[in-house]
């Protein structure tokens, strides 16, 4: 089955907010096997609606809609879709005596415009709101599917949970699955040429490859029978991109660099201490993040400045003068001096040039530094990256967790 999910708001036009109910249901949708191949943002407008209405059914045999069915007049959804497929609304009077009952509960007075939300077609099947007043509908007319429901997500999600999912299970016997693998350190255009067989030749399950700021990920699709682990099927296939593409194989779904590195440190019962430059925290930020992590982040800096590298991580006047802030010597001594003031197993420093000002010829904009200590060595490795300030300070953060992953890894 396909389904169209049509998300009516002038709101989302506007830019005012973002669409995240159509992104939340075509990820639900493909638990059941139901395909989503068009999204559709409409504003609070009858004509336009009832166009978008019209073009769906040419295409989808459920259509869903969010949004338009509170209580004020530019909510029309359900009024416009009940004129599209020609039923009268009526007052469903359980909807109205729980909007009733809603008011009561908060001690509030319900304006007369509250009952809108109670009108349905009588062929409708109720969906109730427990969290808010407008309750949702199912209406099954000529071979398809009218699902509506209310706007707000948290409103939403719930009866989609609750409600639509159950319903939606019982009318076919696939679902479709995603795996995504998370890569970091190399390429989308190397990615693709290491697999580039497996991208030609594949079947179910598909392979899609997408690019997003430093890193790439292989989203693995797979449709099989609801009884069936589609693990089985994925797993041959994941097996042989790890093989291909080795440690640059961070993680899956919803891994970070910061939650993966976080992880391997509590494995391993190692502690980390930090001290960025051009970074500015970020690293730090990052790591934060990571319930827990304070188990074995002892401690983090930002020595912006050279004299508060210096003061605080003990790095050599001499050798910021013959080699600069940005200079491996400099990173090395970085790494050195917060592993011993920290106390900590491991110390992690960055230094760089974020930009836009600030790069010459030999130390271009995007020249940075990374260092690793632990026990009596140091690993110092050069980057350059590209784009603006934001960009490059992203991209040394998170390249200074890929190399504290594969550095862990070999331990």
């Amino acid at each position: 089955m396909d389904a169209e999910i049509i998300v009516v708001g002038s709101e989302l036009l506007l830019g005012q907010i973002a669409n995240t109910n159509a992104q939340y249901i075509s990820h639900r949708l493909s638990s059941v096997g139901i395909n989503v191949y068009y999204h559709t943002v409409v504003g609070d407008n009858r004509k336009r609606l009832l166009e978008a209405l019209e073009i769906a059914c040419k295409r989808a045999d459920i259509i869903i809609t969010t949004g338009g069915l509170g209580p004020t007049m530019d909510d029309l959804t359900k009024e416009t879709v009940a004129e599209f497929l020609g039923l009268e609304l009526v007052l469903h009077q359980p909807s109205a005596q729980a909007i009733r009952e809603y008011f009561t509960r908060r001690g509030r007075t319900m304006s007369d415009n509250n009952l809108k939300q109670a009108m349905f077609p009588r062929e409708a099947i109720i969906l109730p709101n427990e969290v808010g007043t407008a309750p949702g509908a199912i209406i099954e007319k000529d071979g398809r599917t009218f699902i509506m429901l209310p706007g707000p997500p948290y409103e939403m999600q719930p009866m989609f949970e609750n409600h639509v999912i159950p319903y939606l299970a019982q009318k076919g016997n696939e679902k479709i699955f995603s795996r995504v693998l998370r890569i970091y350190g190399i390429g989308e255009s190397a990615v693709e040429e290491a697999i580039k067989d497996l991208l030609e030749n594949q079947t179910n399950p598909t392979i899609a490859p997408l690019a997003a700021y430093g890193e790439v990920t292989l989203r693995l699709t797979v449709k099989c029978h609801r009884a069936q682990d589609p693990l089985e099927l994925i797993k041959p296939v994941e097996d042989e991109i790890r093989r291909r593409l080795g440690r640059a194989v961070y993680g899956v779904d919803d891994d970070r660099l910061e939650t993966v590195v976080a992880r391997l440190l509590k494995e391993k019962g190692l502690t980390l201490a930090v001290a960025e430059s051009c970074t500015g925290g970020l690293i730090s930020n990052l790591l934060t993040d990571v319930p827990g992590i304070s188990e074995n982040l002892l401690e983090t800096c930002v020595t912006y400045s050279n004299q508060a590298k210096i003061n605080r991580l003990g790095v050599k006047p001499e050798t910021l003068e013959a080699y600069g802030a940005v200079s491996p010597q400099t990173a090395q001594e970085m790494a050195e001096g917060i592993l011993k003031t920290s106390g900590a197993d491991i110390g992690l420093a960055v230094t760089g040039i974020a930009g836009p000002g600030g790069g010459s010829p030999e130390k271009p904009v995007g020249l940075v530094y990374i260092a690793i200590a632990m026990g009596g060595d140091v690993e110092v490795k050069r980057f350059h990256n590209q784009g603006d300030r934001k960009r490059i300070k992203f991209s040394t953060a998170n390249t200074a967790l890929d190399l504290l992953r594969r550095k862990l890894l070999e331990l």
